[in-house]
């Protein structure tokens, strides 16, 4: 079944502060009739045990950030206390603030509502130019009756046409009407995809807008058509099961754990220097009512970008 699809019913989709150290003069002599002794140096337990719980709040916060330092202050070191960890970015592979991937890759998603004869169906999609080209699932767009609804982060609405679909690949391309000066994703490699690779997802699950979820890489080259017997099934649109003839997608699929839902189909799976790296497009549930047990499936982006290719030039 594709996890990403929602219509309501049964069917169901900073930096820690520096410490800082006295400074303690040397105690000058006193006259000889008395001798003072030199003062005591002062307690910085309270102080330590304050900042260690503070950067641990602010881990918790932020996805990890201060984790090396807290490290550091439990160890004595007092090189950390000179050093205090800085805000990560972007820009490296090595980054681990979740919130820094999302504030760059939350502007090129959007909500992708669709109205079929069944109801309506919401999952999300991908921005690939500034002009709104969009890249979605095609069992998002399967059944369309007319134009598409896709909001942007900010709340601003465009209606979109479907240019073309693969439904063996799940892959679609929609075109915003009249759009310009949207922020387009920034694609990634998904060849150079490592196992235990720490991911981010982003999309719509059941309609909630801009939903960020993280975890890792579980498996690589899962294939989809191969997964869910019996009642423990791949979830597909409108509680329908992925296994019956002539509704299952085949691909090879990158398998994480970032929670994904119905309602995330379309959406991205971005890695930690913030490329999209996977469209998210299937999970497995052990009922069809059932969410997210952590086991989700994307389609690798490298696969994605040759049937959005072969769709503009058909």
């Amino acid at each position: 079944m594709s996890e990403n699809d929602f219509r309501p019913g049964p069917a169901g989709g900073y930096q820690p502060p520096q410490q800082t150290y006295p400074y303690y003069a040397q105690p000058q002599p006193a006259p000889a009739a008395q001798v003072l002794a030199p003062p005591p140096p002062r307690k910085k337990g309270k102080r330590v045990a304050a900042l260690v719980s503070a950067t641990a709040v602010a881990a918790a916060l932020v996805g990890g950030v201060g984790g090396a330092a807290i490290v550091g202050l439990e160890g004595g070191s007092s090189s950390a206390s000179s050093t205090a960890p800085t805000a990560t970015t972007v820009a490296g592979s090595t980054n681990t603030d979740v919130s820094a991937v999302a504030a760059k890759v939350l502007p090129s998603v959007v909500q992708v509502n669709v109205t079929t004869r069944q109801g309506e169906a919401i999952g999300s999609g991908v921005i690939l130019s500034s002009d709104g080209k969009i890249l979605t699932n095609a069992h998002v767009v399967s059944g369309a009756a007319g134009d598409v609804t896709i909001t942007l982060s900010d709340g601003t609405k465009y209606q979109a046409s479907v240019l073309g679909s693969d439904t063996a690949a799940d892959i679609a391309v929609l075109q915003a009407k009249g759009a310009s000066g949207l922020t387009a994703a920034t694609l990634g490699d998904s060849s150079r995809l490592q196992v235990g690779q720490q991911v981010v997802a982003i999309g719509s699950p059941a309609g909630l807008q801009n939903t960020v979820t993280s975890g890792i890489i579980s498996a690589l080259n899962r294939q989809l058509s191969d997964i869910g017997t019996g009642d423990q099934q791949q979830s597909s649109p409108f509680d329908q099961t992925a296994n019956q003839a002539g509704n299952s997608p085949s691909y090879t699929a990158i398998q994480t754990d970032a929670a994904i839902n119905q309602g995330n189909s379309g959406g991205a799976l971005v890695d930690m220097a913030g490329q999209v790296i996977g469209i998210n497009s299937a999970l497995y549930s052990p009922s069809s009512s059932a969410g997210s047990v952590g086991i989700g499936f994307s389609i690798p982006i490298n696969d994605a970008k040759t049937i959005v290719s072969q769709i503009e030039n058909s």
